[in-house]
């Protein structure tokens, strides 16, 4: 499980609902909103919480070194998540291209700055229900 701190909890439950088709989870309890994202759970608390759990200081800043990855079905996908993300406040940091690996991918930032990349990959296969065989 991973968990990001959020500004704004309903706001980015909306942003990863409609962008990313992500469903919330039955084990979601207040605060604490979780998605079943391919077998890994995502949560979304918010971030001063989140900071005072962990007992260090909310200063959320610059770039933390961590990148989420979206695995799309196909470059279309890819170009429609990206054209979707910006229209619900993301950011497009990088626009999508053929990239060096033989892939298509493009990266966002959501609201709070984090980023994601959201990926073609031809050479992994994908169930009916979007999961890869690692």
């Amino acid at each position: 499980m991973a968990a990001l701190g959020v500004t704004d909890l309903q706001k980015y439950v909306t942003f990863y609902t409609k962008c990313l088709k992500w469903r919330i989870s039955d084990k979601s309890t207040g605060d604490l909103v979780i998605f079943n994202v391919g077998g890994l759970g995502l949560a979304l608390y918010p971030i001063d919480e989140l900071a005072k759990d962990a007992n260090v200081p909310n200063n959320h800043q610059g770039f933390s070194g961590v990148t989420f990855s979206f695995m799309a079905k196909s470059e279309k996908e890819v170009d429609t998540i990206l054209s979707e993300i910006k229209l619900m406040g993301g950011t497009i940091t990088k626009p999508a291209e053929k990239v060096f690996w033989g892939g298509y991918s493009g990266y966002f930032q959501d609201p709070d700055g984090y980023l994601f990349e959201v990926a073609f990959n031809p050479f992994w296969e994908m169930d009916e229900n979007g999961k890869i065989d690692f």
